[in-house]
């Protein structure tokens, strides 16, 4: 089964997840909205920003890279399936939204 997690739509973080779907997704939500070298302890948790300041045609292309690379190496229990983009209310933000499958977990 796939399900969609969107950046920067977490509004709280859940210490004592209730199963391992929700665990995976609210990790994946955090690794989606965290910069890369923010986390103290965790530098290389999140994306890289190499997006910034690019056109939109570039910037969803280094995106989606940046998305496969951190999922994969932060969460392995995810698989990328889908990216896709929303833009943001200000002009020239991207909004993530990936569609992943638990790998493991109730099919």
């Amino acid at each position: 089964m796939a399900y969609t997690v969107k950046a920067y739509a977490l509004e709280k973080i859940n210490l004592a997840p209730e199963d391992i779907t929700e665990e995976v997704l609210q990790n994946v939500a955090v690794i989606l909205s965290t910069p890369k070298f923010s986390v103290p302890l965790e530098r290389g948790l999140g994306l890289a920003q190499r997006f910034l300041d690019k056109p939109i045609p570039a910037a969803q292309s280094i995106l989606i890279s940046e998305v496969l690379e951190a999922i994969e190496e932060f969460e392995p229990r995810a698989e990328v399936e889908n990216v896709t983009f929303e833009l943001g209310d200000r002009p020239g933000t991207l909004i993530p939204i990936v569609e992943v499958k638990i790998i493991g977990g109730d099919e």
